[in-house]
C-alpha cells in the first residue's frame, strides 16, 4: 500500500509538472515571438519607407511616415499569431533622422487551473535608421 501511494504521487508530480512546463512555454514564446517580430517589421518596413526622391535630390536619408505606418500594420498582420489579439501603439515617427517608437501590446490567456489568468505582454521599441556613409 505505501509503494502504491508514492507511485500516485510521482504520477501526479509529473502530471503538475508538465502543466507548469507548458503555461511557462507558451508565455515565454508569446513574448519572445512579439519582440522578434517588432524588431523585425520594424526595421523592413523603415526600409520600405526610404524616401528615394528626397535622397536622389538633396543626399539626406528620411522615411515617409504614412508609407512606414503601412507597412508596419500590413507585415505585422500578416505575421503574428491569430489566437491573440493586439495592441499596435505608434507613437513618435521622425521623418529625418529616420526614428520610430512604438510598442506593441497583447493579452494572454491562460489556465492550469480552473480559474483563468490574464497576462499583459508588452514589447517597446525605439529605432533609428541608420546608414554608412
Amino acid at each position: 500500500m505505501k509503494e502504491s501511494f508514492w507511485g500516485i504521487f510521482v504520477i501526479l508530480l509529473g502530471v503538475t509538472s508538465v502543466a507548469f512546463i507548458f503555461f511557462f512555454q507558451n508565455v515565454t514564446n508569446t513574448d519572445e515571438q512579439n519582440y522578434i517580430l517588432l524588431k523585425e517589421i520594424t526595421e523592413a518596413a523603415m526600409y520600405d519607407a526610404v524616401d528615394l526622391a528626397s535622397y536622389r535630390r538633396t543626399g539626406t536619408v528620411r522615411i515617409d511616415r504614412e508609407k512606414f505606418v503601412e507597412n508596419f500594420i500590413r507585415r505585422f498582420a500578416e505575421s503574428v499569431t491569430i489566437g491573440n489579439t493586439y495592441k499596435v501603439e505608434i507613437y513618435d515617427v521622425n521623418e529625418t533622422p529616420p526614428k520610430v517608437s512604438l510598442r506593441v501590446s497583447t493579452k494572454l490567456q491562460s489556465n492550469v487551473t480552473e480559474e483563468i489568468i490574464d497576462f499583459d505582454i508588452s514589447n517597446r521599441l525605439d529605432a533609428i535608421l541608420e546608414t554608412p556613409y
